[in-house]
């Protein structure tokens, strides 16, 4: 296993995002690089274990060095960056849901440093089950930041006025919250999402509401099938719906 101090400037470090067959022996990769961003190679010989040792499974951290050939690069060497996020049940489609989100937001090529720490981090917390649904919550928040989309939290936007924790908003896309008795979001949730914390059901179901009202217009229409696959899987299993929280 290599650390960073002794690597050399041509090697990224790097996850799958997502992978699949390419010709006989091969793989395509899509994979998010701190230092290059989102990047799309072709793993010569990859569905063959012993080419790349560690099998190129999303949720390893990895060291890669590649070589461009136009939009594809090919891989021409793999190292394993440390112990891997063992994701199971929820958890394992959350993640899949994260990197998703990722491989269809990210333009190619666009580096996010603060960003790759975030996703380090969500997995951390995925692996150890503590406060899921907060750790996607913030995840999701950082993301929009990342790549230009910040939305208000901390004012309405028609007069300027503080959010107030116990007045009622509604969420206008691409402009904020603004003051309305009738709204479905407080102005909690808001200070809580600011703040990175959500402090009560209800926080937590208006945050989940408010974040997929500001991402889906950068999905152009395409659902997400991690979120399909997610509720195939707990359909008819009523114990496990409090956990379907991507």
């Amino acid at each position: 296993m290599r650390t960073e101090s002794h690597l050399g400037p041509d090697w990224y470090s790097a996850y799958v995002l997502r992978r699949r067959p390419w010709r006989e022996t091969s793989l395509w990769l899509e994979v998010f690089s701190r230092e290059a961003g989102k990047v799309a190679l072709i793993a010569k010989g990859g569905r063959r274990r012993r080419r790349f040792p560690g099998g190129l499974q999303p949720f390893q951290p990895l060291w890669l060095r590649w070589r461009r050939r136009g939009e594809l690069a090919n891989l021409t060497a793999v190292e394993t960056g440390g112990a891997g996020f063992p994701l199971t049940g929820g958890a394992l489609f959350c993640g899949f849901y994260v990197n998703e989100l990722l491989s269809r937001l990210l333009a190619r090529d666009d580096p996010h440093p603060g960003l790759f720490d975030g996703y380090r981090r969500v997995l951390l917390e995925l692996a150890e089950g503590s406060d899921v649904e907060a750790a996607l919550r913030r995840f999701e928040l950082t993301l929009l930041v990342e790549i230009g989309y910040a939305p208000v939290l901390d004012h309405e936007v028609e007069y300027g006025n503080a959010i107030e924790a116990e007045r009622r908003y509604r969420y206008v896309p691409e402009r904020g919250p603004v003051a309305d008795a009738d709204g479905w979001l407080h102005g909690r949730t808001l200070m809580d999402l600011s703040a990175g914390r959500l402090s009560s059901p209800r926080s937590r179901a208006q945050a989940k509401r408010l974040l997929r009202l500001l991402i889906e217009p950068h999905l152009q229409g395409r659902p997400l099938q991690s979120r399909s696959l997610f509720r195939q899987r707990v359909t008819g299993h009523a114990s496990q719906t409090r956990s379907s929280r991507c």
